[in-house]
């Protein structure tokens, strides 16, 4: 009977739907999506369109106006009506005569990200944020969506309800939930499966190594351990959308589904699969995390500009977190490759002269502007909040575990902010995190917030790490090498610097980032060439450096300095004490001698 009713209103809503959307893709090779609006106009028969410029998740705007074209309006006797563009992603109808107007556009889609539009012979997958127009004070009504393939065979996939005897017409209530649900249109491969008895999908787009079952099955397990953390799944039906393809990496979480993108032959070797199933567990954590769990800058949203906010590393850094240390506790992966990850996060994040320049919350409310949009100074001046988020996650875990013998970590943390905020529905403020971190460590944590969050002090590993009985250990290798700050790649058959640290005797002795470097003292060199060379060198050694600068040919003298490590790795502490053996043994279930 509650189907039925259920029915009766959907029906009636789509009734008085005074938004509806016809997606129609004729000619897929062509990659363009013909895209119709039917929309009431206002009482004043002015209609205002705009076109939002960023989608929730990704923070960048991105300027999706730039893939519209051919846009046209016409009333409802099809005759054309009077339209002018505002502004880059606004336009404006006056149509004094008519009720309703419909409005034509098309979108090119040729870019197969998590963020933007794709189509092609074999599918369409679109984010609504990169495709559909709001209207300015109308964003809580309902939206009707129905979609028109150009094969019979293809089928959609989306998080939104169908609209029963409306074929593939689908119904979002506002326009957040609209753009919170990606559609995949296709002949991609749906794999049913249960959870913690909710429905849950699996659909995949593309040819690859992967094996479905195996995915399903460390997916139910991710989706187990992540729901224990957080006492149970806050929706009726998930779906994961996954597309393979040669290039390509991301994710991007929604309210009740994600879209992955791996690489299509990613999935065999051990060390590639279980990258993969982290990414998994990153969008997963984030249907609480960002989507429920939120800042206040973050809701509502603004689709017209940046939505700036400092707690992007609490979004993004302790999902980072957990994406690594959930496949642990799911068994997915063991003890000592939860600890590789670990050291190339380290590895990372001390390779990068710019932790030394911006702050974690820096880095958060820069996004905007620096972290997805690199440029010759990038490592120098700023650092990821996913990263550094991250690994500021695992101290603040640490200390909070040492603080109450392992009874209480990081977890309790999340598990007390959901159900303050997330469960509330109510966003949190950068004070609210401080309290509710400090109400579970019970301690004062204002030092921590000002050196390792707002400043940029080094991190001290050792300090939170050996209470466990691990230690961080620079590795310099097995011929190391005189340091001289340049970052190379090959391109076309040259080679070209791509960083130079600020500092180092490559930036003191002049050589810039594009400049192309041809020889070390008078010998050819490329840039798989250059460490092998170096190891020749001692610190304090003067080489040539000969290159090519806007085309004109210089030579620079080099004094290389000290090596720097390679890469750092977390290991057990030689002689650990009891205390250390126990706390390490209730963090990780295992013991410490088992991982030498």
């Amino acid at each position: 009977m509650t189907e039925v009713l259920d029915s009766i209103a959907q029906v009636n809503t789509l009734a008085s739907t005074r938004l509806r959307y016809e997606v129609a893709m004729p000619d897929p090779a062509s990659h363009l999506f013909e895209i119709t609006l039917h929309c009431s106009v206002g009482t004043d028969h002015t209609l205002d369109l705009k076109l939002p410029v960023w989608t929730p998740g990704s923070y960048l705007v991105r300027e999706y106006a730039k893939h519209l074209q051919d846009f046209s309006a016409v009333d409802d006797q099809e005759a054309p009506v009077s339209w002018q563009k505002i502004s880059k992603n606004h336009w404006q109808i006056q149509s004094p005569e008519a009720d309703t107007v419909k409005i034509h556009y098309r979108i090119f889609a040729h870019e197969l990200t998590v963020r933007t539009n794709h189509l092609d012979a074999s599918h369409g997958y679109f984010n609504p944020g990169a495709m559909f127009f709001y209207v300015p004070g109308r964003e809580q009504d309902a939206i009707a969506i129905t979609i028109h393939p150009p094969d019979p065979t293809w089928q959609v996939t989306t998080a939104l309800d169908p609209l029963p005897d409306q074929p593939l017409t689908f119904l979002a209530k506002n326009f957040d939930t609209l753009v919170d649900s990606p559609f995949e249109i296709g002949s991609h491969h749906i794999y049913d499966f249960e959870v913690l008895e909710k429905p849950h999908q699996l659909a995949i787009w593309g040819a690859g190594n992967y094996d479905a079952d195996q995915i399903i099955a460390d997916t139910k397990k991710i989706i187990e351990v992540e729901a224990k953390l957080f006492g149970g799944l806050p929706y009726d039906r998930y779906f994961f959308l996954l597309h393979v393809s040669a290039k390509g990496y991301g994710g991007l979480e929604h309210h009740n589904c994600c879209s992955l993108l791996y690489s299509r032959f990613g999935f065999r070797k051990p060390d590639s699969y279980n990258r993969f199933m982290g990414l998994v567990a990153h969008e997963f954590f984030h249907l609480w995390n960002v989507k429920r769990l939120r800042p206040q800058a973050l809701h509502p949203f603004d689709y017209d500009q940046e939505n700036y906010t400092d707690a992007l590393w609490f979004c993004e850094g302790v999902t980072s977190f957990y994406d690594l240390i959930l496949p642990y506790r799911a068994g997915i992966y063991d003890a000592q490759f939860y600890l590789k990850l670990l050291s190339e996060s380290i590895t990372r994040l001390q390779s990068i002269p710019g932790r030394h320049t911006q702050s974690l919350t820096e880095s958060s409310f820069d996004t905007w502007i620096k972290l997805y949009r690199p440029h010759a100074n990038s490592r120098n001046c700023q650092v990821s909040y996913y990263l550094k988020g991250e690994i500021v996650s695992l101290l603040l875990d640490l200390q909070i575990r040492q603080q109450h013998q392992n009874q209480r970590s990081l977890d309790d943390v999340m598990l007390h902010l959901w159900q303050t905020y997330g469960q509330k529905d109510l966003g949190y403020s950068r004070e609210q995190i401080l309290e509710g971190i400090e109400s579970i460590a019970e301690m004062d944590l204002t030092q921590f917030w000002q050196k390792y969050l707002d400043g940029t002090v080094e991190l001290p590993y050792e300090e939170f790490l050996n209470p466990f009985g691990l230690e961080v250990v620079a590795d310099f290798g097995e011929s190391p090498f005189p340091y001289h700050g340049l970052t190379l790649s090959s391109q076309s058959g040259k080679t070209l610097i791509k960083f130079v640290d600020i500092a180092s005797p490559a930036q003191m002795a002049g050589l810039q980032a594009g400049d192309e470097l041809l020889a070390l003292d008078g010998f050819r060199v490329q840039a798989d060439q250059l460490e092998q060379r170096l190891q020749d060198y001692q610190r304090g050694d003067a080489v040539s450096i000969t290159l090519f600068h806007d085309d004109q040919l210089t030579t620079h003298r080099l004094t290389l300095s000290e090596p720097r490590p390679k890469s750092y790795r977390v290991q057990p502490i030689t002689t650990p004490t009891d205390q250390q053996r126990t706390n390490f043994r209730q963090w990780l279930g295992i013991e410490l001698v088992e991982l030498t």
